[in-house]
């Protein structure tokens, strides 16, 4: 995959250590496989096969490629990776079995969401449920690619926000359609968990970023990183103080990966970076500091009416019970992290 940094697939299947053995000779499936974290997900399998695995890892790859784009080439040439495009929301039969389903698929940017708001919520709620009947027909884990969107906006009381936080979410809000549909998945699992035995495990994602993800993605840092090359000016949406912590992609496949294997079934994990929680106005500076003679300048406007308001003033992770009962925690420094990404993006945007 040309987009992929193969130092950063090493660097996950380093830090990864023993755990990678456990996927040998075992069968995947991933949904939403041609996103951005679906990506490196069929990535580290792909090297996982060609180094390291005394037996090969079969992954199917699923995606409907309404926001991803084409369909992927790379992935098209591996005889253990096979490529099916299909909307998970529709009835999906696998032929023969399969050890584990990361459920990946979703809308995740705003731009998109507000676009596509029916989609995003048959993802959560439909795609999932057939992805959960498959675990319950093979016996196969599940994991769940969840939100920090279903904590909302919390108080400051719940910030760094763990995972026995019930939320802030309006259910009429102009983000429900993601923030509701979240919530609603992680119900269902929790359902099919108790009620069938299905083993099963939700992990929320706190802003990742990293190489590969869409010049169009529309979030803050691929929109960053477009003015970046551009030379165009950085809107900023709101009021510019609102606060987030991003969380390097190998960082967060990582966590995604531990979860899977050893997540207890049932609960939810927090992944991303605790540290260092900053405003939209100072991550700009520290992109400007970070890529030397960018001219990098940004100005606030109002929310347009292609991305929604109404979004948390802060967020930040509470990362204790995935270093508890995973051994997760980051290792990507944040500054070290922009390098790599932005480093990326000026090469690949361009």
């Amino acid at each position: 995959m040309a987009y992929l940094l193969e130092d950063d697939i090493r660097e996950l299947v380093s830090a990864l250590g023993d755990n990678v053995h456990l996927f040998t000779g075992r069968r995947v499936l991933i949904t939403g496989a041609n996103g951005f974290l679906g990506r490196y997900l069929v990535a580290f399998f792909r090297h996982l096969n060609s180094t390291t695995l005394a037996g090969p890892c079969r992954v199917t790859a699923l995606d409907n490629c309404l926001t991803s784009g084409k369909r992927p080439d790379e992935m098209q040439d591996d005889p253990y990776i096979t490529f099916v495009e299909h909307d998970v929301s529709e009835p999906f039969e696998l032929s023969g079995g399969v050890d584990y389903i990361v459920h990946a698929a979703g809308i995740a940017s705003p731009h998109y969401y507000r676009k596509f708001p029916l989609e995003t919520m048959d993802v959560s709620s439909r795609g999932l449920r057939s992805m959960l009947e498959l675990a319950q027909v093979h016996g196969a884990k599940l994991l769940f690619m969840s939100s920090s969107e279903i904590y909302g906006d919390p108080d400051a009381q719940h910030v760094p926000t763990g995972e026995d936080y019930n939320g802030n979410v309006s259910c009429l809000g102009p983000r429900s359609c993601y923030d509701e549909s979240k919530r609603f998945g992680e119900t269902l699992l929790r359902v099919f968990h108790e009620n069938y035995g299905v083993e099963a495990v939700i992990v929320r994602p706190f802003n990742i970023y990293g190489p590969g993800l869409q010049r169009t993605d529309y979030r803050v840092m691929p929109n960053i990183a477009e003015c970046l090359v551009a030379g165009r000016v950085v809107n900023i949406y709101g009021t510019g103080r609102q606060t987030r912590t991003f969380c390097y992609v190998t960082d967060a496949i990582r966590g995604v990966l531990l979860a899977l294997l050893h997540g207890r079934s049932g609960e939810a994990y927090n992944v991303g970076s605790a540290t260092p929680e900053i405003s939209m106005v100072d991550l700009v500076a520290a992109v400007r500091e970070q890529i030397p003679m960018s001219g990098l300048r940004y100005q606030i406007v109002d929310y347009p009416h292609s991305y929604p308001a109404s979004e948390p003033m802060r967020r930040c992770p509470d990362l204790t019970k995935a270093y508890q009962h995973l051994g997760y925690e980051p290792y990507v420094e944040f500054t070290d992290g922009l390098r790599r990404f932005f480093g990326w993006a000026q090469d690949t945007y361009r």
